[in-house]
């Protein structure tokens, strides 16, 4: 049998023949690695839908990781709904004070007079201005609207207010 596409090569169609042979058992070679590869990942990936050892399955851990993200997302919300409660609260609360400690009259020393402002958020609260005397203790309370108080304020009293207002005052 004689062909003439083999007869007008310029080499022996043998080489071609064992180069081909060559390829062909090369090409089974790489067949039969991959072929191993492709085995060993699907039993990597059963394993990993299974759960593997000693876990659960792919399914039953997503479903637990979002029944998780619900809870916490309740829990958030109430914890947001209690901050809410707790800074309400705090606004009404005396939060800011001052104290300034003074001698009443010149003649009592040790400074056992005090005026003591107390002040919530919107700087309402009372001053409390305590005169220590001789005869004894006496004791006065004045309102506190908005910063102000409509009844006179002594200087020592003044202080006091101005330190409490001075508090609420943060610096970012």
């Amino acid at each position: 049998m004689d062909s003439r596409i083999l007869a007008s090569l310029k080499f022996d169609p043998g080489i071609l023949i064992i180069g081909m042979f060559v390829l062909i058992i090369i090409l089974f070679a790489l067949l039969i690695i991959l072929n191993r590869k492709q085995n060993a990942l699907n039993k990597k990936y059963k394993a990993f839908m299974r759960g593997g050892r000693n876990a659960k399955s792919l399914d039953e851990s997503i479903q637990n990781h979002l029944d998780e993200i619900e809870t916490l997302k309740k829990n958030s919300n109430t914890l947001n709904n209690r901050l809410v409660r707790l800074e309400k609260s705090m606004a009404r609360s005396y939060q800011k004070i001052g104290i300034v400690k003074y001698d009443a009259f010149k003649e009592m020393g040790g400074k056992m007079s005090f005026a003591y402002a107390m002040l919530n958020d919107t700087n309402d609260g009372f001053i409390i201005n305590s005169i220590h005397s001789k005869d004894g203790c006496y004791s006065y309370i004045k309102e506190i609207i908005k910063g102000e108080s409509y009844i006179a304020l002594g200087d020592e009293e003044a202080e006091a207010l101005e330190m409490a207002m001075q508090m609420g005052i943060t610096k970012e």
